[in-house]
């Protein structure tokens, strides 16, 4: 292995900021735990496998159906 490399011909990579990016997400207790407990049954970093789960919706374009209901005393009126 050399002391030094040189680098001043080399090409960044074009696509190293589309592997991945950061965000803050809201998630609740429960949906966390749930994660948690798959990832160590799978062995696998549990944001690894949030982020597979939604790859895989984002790929097979799947659509979540929400019906918001009023809360209670919350009436149409």
């Amino acid at each position: 292995m050399r002391k030094e490399y040189d680098f001043s011909k080399a090409k960044r990579n074009p696509y190293a900021r589309r592997l991945k990016r950061q965000v803050t997400i809201r998630l609740e207790h429960d949906t966390i735990a749930y994660f948690k407990s798959l990832s160590e049954e799978m062995g696998i970093p549990y944001q690894t496998l949030i982020n597979l789960y939604l790859r895989e919706c984002a790929s097979s374009r799947k659509r979540l159906v929400v019906t918001w209901r009023p809360a209670a005393g919350q009436g149409a009126g």
